[in-house]
């Protein structure tokens, strides 16, 4: 069953804002990792997030903790 990306949610167009101003964030995962980077885009299992070390990442949004951003 595919879940639907229900764009009308607070933290959907928190992201999609993030994306647009290509702002850089801070993604904290439960393992306690930080990464540090822009959102390209997201679904609704994961975000992609380009580094200036790394490249870009996939993440899967149940292993983020927090993310920060100013």
């Amino acid at each position: 069953m595919t879940q639907e990306f229900v764009t009308g949610l607070p933290s959907v167009r928190q992201i999609q804002s993030l994306i647009r101003d290509r702002r850089e964030i801070e993604v904290k995962l439960l393992t306690g990792d930080v990464i540090v980077g822009r959102v390209t885009w997201q679904d609704t299992d994961c975000l992609a997030l380009e580094t200036p070390q790394d490249g870009k990442r996939q993440v899967w949004k149940h292993a983020i903790a927090f993310l920060k951003y100013p």
